[in-house]
């Protein structure tokens, strides 16, 4: 061979493959609703629950499975966490909204679409939105450039007005509830949305399986073009009420509705992970599935199943902690385990790392903005540790968190849920979330060890064995750090207002009485 050939072709051949090395990876999210920690196989469920999993022991085994994963306590807060990088309650999205509330995801914030986007990524979202209904809140207005089967509440909305379900709903009452109530929407950036479905109690068990159609097929094309992608697909399993397709029906061994619809959603993520394997696109794209929360122990038998105190609502450890897998082959280690403090907050930091994207300093607005995400890119590639040692938990209207973890200790403040006794010995809990009301420690958090004692059961604040309110100065600096965020990055406001309970007289004298605190301090600071 001609030498100077040769050399031509080694040039080519190391440009090639650092242009290889370089590509920005594809980015899939796979997102169930609500599915217990335990439900799945590498989590100790599977078969041993009555609905095996072999899709998501396949994705384990080929992928890397978290241990110490966390969403947040509910669905609304869950999604807007996962989406935009940041708390919920910096964004307004802490609460769940109903049909007709309007309102959503603030126009001005930032999301994983919309930041990918400014890397030349192609984006798609599908399935379960739950994060407003207004026209600036919808998907293709947040970044997405296409949005199929898109349902924009929690799953059991959709059966208010269906007289199947509530027959006893007076007439005027059901048609405020079926205008107010948007069907299964689609539309494309710039072209604004459409309603394609109207949905209730009969078309629920159909919607992933037009969820996977739609998703397979806007992934075919965009395999075939030479740029990166960002799916998120948002499966309606295992929300309440749990129906399972046609094809699904009494397929578990459990022979129940929940351990069908676990089937049934194990069988539609195998289906997706199929066709990217089929592709050939598998070493270029990063899969993750997870999901919004813990699951929902108020309605049982209708939940999942979690080895952790609490429920969906709560700061407990069963309403924050959820199973995550993530997937990429020739860059994660397959069968690998990680117990790093990791959660949905991190996709932000580690998705724009991985895209070679900054995040930005300024939210679409001009104003500054405040991410709450740390970049486990080095955890996916076996390189490093996460740099987070601390979560922190929240309610729907808590500016303050309820509950913080640092390293393996957990200092809960909001026993909401709580059955038993508020501390000491054996800490029992009665499984209430939204039920639970808000009850909050008079002057001494609980206080866990989370790798002992991983179910909160035994408070080790002061005990006669050993006591941990050593602990107390590293929660107290950490909040307080975390407080003074709010003062140059102030929450948006929130966007769902829901009555949940009365005003007291006292309340009202209080925060009359807070009101001239602040105006006379204010007006101290001014004379001085």
């Amino acid at each position: 061979m001609n030498c100077k050939l040769f050399l031509v072709l080694c040039a080519f051949a190391g440009w090639q493959q650092a242009a290889t090395a370089q590509k920005k990876p594809n980015i899939i999210i796979l997102m169930s609703d609500d599915t217990g920690w335990g439900d799945l196989g590498p989590y100790g469920g599977g078969e041993g629950r009555g609905a095996p999993t072999p899709s998501f022991d396949q994705m384990a085994r080929e992928g890397m499975l978290f241990w110490d994963f966390y969403g947040q306590p509910s669905c609304t807060p869950g999604r807007a966490a996962a989406i935009t990088g940041r708390i919920p309650n910096r964004s307004g999205m802490t609460t769940v909204a109903f049909p007709g509330d309007g309102g959503g995801l603030p126009k001005e914030e930032w999301t994983l679409a919309s930041v990918l986007k400014t890397g030349g990524y192609s984006t798609f979202f599908a399935g379960k939105w739950h994060l407003g209904e207004a026209d600036y809140a919808m998907p293709i207005a947040h970044g997405f450039d296409v949005m199929k089967n898109v349902t924009l509440y929690h799953l059991n909305a959709y059966t208010y007005a269906d007289p199947k379900w509530n027959a006893d709903m007076p007439p005027s009452l059901r048609d405020r509830w079926a205008k107010g109530t948007k069907g299964a929407l689609e539309g494309e950036a710039g072209k604004g949305f459409r309603e394609v479905k109207k949905i209730d109690g009969s078309v629920i068990p159909f919607l992933d399986e037009t969820t996977e159609a739609e998703s397979i097929k806007w992934l075919e094309q965009a395999a075939k073009s030479d740029k990166p992608f960002f799916m998120e697909i948002c499966f309606a399993k295992n929300h309440q009420p749990n129906l399972p397709h046609p094809d699904f029906v009494n397929k578990s061994t459990g022979k129940n509705k929940y351990a069908d619809c676990v089937v049934e959603l194990d069988t539609r993520v195998g289906q997706i992970m199929d066709k990217i394997r089929s592709l050939g696109i598998a070493e270029n794209t990063l899969v993750v599935y997870t999901v919004d929360n813990g699951t929902w122990q108020d309605v049982y038998p209708d939940c999942g199943y979690t080895p952790f105190r609490g429920t969906k609502g709560t700061v407990r450890e069963g309403g924050n902690r959820i199973p995550t897998i993530m997937w990429w082959p020739g860059t994660i280690k397959p069968g690998s385990q990680n117990h790093d403090i990791l959660g949905s907050l991190d996709f932000m930091a580690t998705f724009a790392s991985l895209a070679g994207i900054p995040l930005p300093q300024n939210d679409r607005a001009g104003k500054p903005i405040i991410f709450d995400s740390y970049d486990m890119s080095m955890v996916l590639k076996g390189t490093g540790k996460s740099k987070r040692h601390t979560w922190m938990y929240f309610t729907e209207n808590e500016l303050s968190p309820g509950a913080v973890r640092i390293d393996q200790f957990k200092a809960v403040f909001n026993l909401r849920g709580d059955g038993g006794m508020p501390t000491g010995g054996l800490a029992v809990d009665a499984n209430l979330g939204w039920k639970g009301e808000e009850k909050y420690v008079a002057t001494a958090s609980q206080i866990f060890d989370l790798w002992q004692d991983p179910q909160e059961r035994y408070d080790l604040f002061m005990n006669n064995f050993t006591e941990k309110t050593w602990f107390l100065p590293n929660i107290q600096d950490e909040i307080t750090t975390f407080m003074q965020t709010y003062v140059k990055y102030p929450p948006r406001k929130l966007q769902s207002n829901i009555y949940t309970g009365p005003i007291t007289i006292t309340d009202y004298e209080r925060l009359e009485k807070a009101k001239e605190l602040i105006k006379n301090f204010s007006a101290g600071s001014g004379a001085q």
